[in-house]
């Protein structure tokens, strides 16, 4: 957690400079009350910024993908370098600028949400289209209200339940899932360069020996972070084709194939318990990258036809 407040000019700009980018900020009025909160997984970082003054700024190439979500006041004219400006206010999501352009704007006593996501992490979650060299984003805004929703939805999830909580931030099983939970609803909501679902090569590769190679990598790293594209690339083929083998093989997903597994090593922990020795559901649950303990039961007594804390109990 980093937090910053100050209502000196210069101590924002270097605070700013050194948590974005190198940046040129200025103001014309005395005061320049500023607060910051920031919390940050190793691929997503989430903003939380409140400039009671109006400040205009001048900000180098980010690097990265940089999500604005305006709560009030408004960000006036606004553009990456070379490109037209606009104003948005309350209620409005954008991206400020692509990774390697520059922008420039004023800031007139707003609040808003900065969400900075690592261009790579959309590569864990998709595989870039036919003539692109990787997976980015094409446009500033959503495609629509609704996919705008889905995707706070998810950096709210991240925010306000995963980073929030010591234990799930320190777990990288549930990190990592809850970060690509969010650069899939990022893609789901901005027009991208990603590949469609459904081109002909996926069904092809969609084959019993692609489907053993996976299975052998997911069996062999169930402890580790694993991403649906490090599942693809162990079965040497795409996103897409591993989702297809099975689904025609074995009629689930590689994740809920992968959450089996683990709820599996649960179960197997619960009743190797011994009495008396601390061993709680939560924590075991936890261990194995389970941070929704309501959701984490139903799907347990669905699997067991009990619950966790009666397989703890007879263990």
């Amino acid at each position: 957690m980093v937090w910053f407040e100050s209502d000196e000019l210069e101590l924002t700009e270097a605070f700013l400079s050194a948590h974005y980018a190198p940046m040129r900020i200025g103001s014309t009025t005395a005061e320049a009350r500023t607060r910051i909160e920031r919390s940050a997984s190793p691929s997503i970082t989430i903003d939380h910024l409140d400039f009671r003054f109006e400040m205009s700024y001048d900000v180098d190439p980010l690097g990265t993908i940089a999500l604005c979500d305006v709560a009030s006041g408004a960000v006036e004219d606004h553009g990456p370098d070379g490109s037209a400006t606009t104003t948005f206010g309350p209620g409005d999501l954008l991206t400020l600028a692509p990774p390697e352009r520059g922008y420039t704007g004023t800031i007139n006593h707003a609040a808003y949400t900065i969400t900075m996501v690592d261009p790579a992490l959309l590569g864990q979650v998709a595989l870039p289209a036919k003539g692109y060299d990787r997976v980015e984003l094409l446009h500033h805004r959503p495609v629509d209200g609704a996919a705008a929703g889905r995707l706070r939805a998810a950096i709210g999830h991240l925010d306000e339940v995963v980073l929030a909580d010591p234990v799930s931030a320190a777990n990288p099983l549930v990190l990592g899932a809850a970060s690509r939970y969010v650069a899939a609803q990022l893609l789901a909501a901005f027009p991208n360069t990603a590949a469609a679902a459904g081109q002909a090569a996926d069904s092809r590769d969609a084959h019993p020996l692609a489907l053993r190679r996976a299975l052998a990598y997911v069996e062999a790293n169930v402890a580790e972070d694993v991403s649906p594209a490090a599942m693809a690339a162990a079965a040497h083929v795409s996103v897409r084709a591993l989702q297809l083998a099975f689904r025609r093989h074995l009629d689930t997903t590689p994740m809920a194939y992968l959450r089996e597994l683990r709820m599996a090593r649960v179960r197997a922990q619960l009743v190797a318990a011994v009495a008396g020795d601390g061993t709680t559901v939560g924590e075991v649950a936890a261990r194995w990258g389970f941070s929704h303990q309501g959701h984490f039961g139903v799907a347990y007594r669905r699997a067991y036809g009990e619950t966790p804390s009666a397989t703890l109990r007879r263990g």
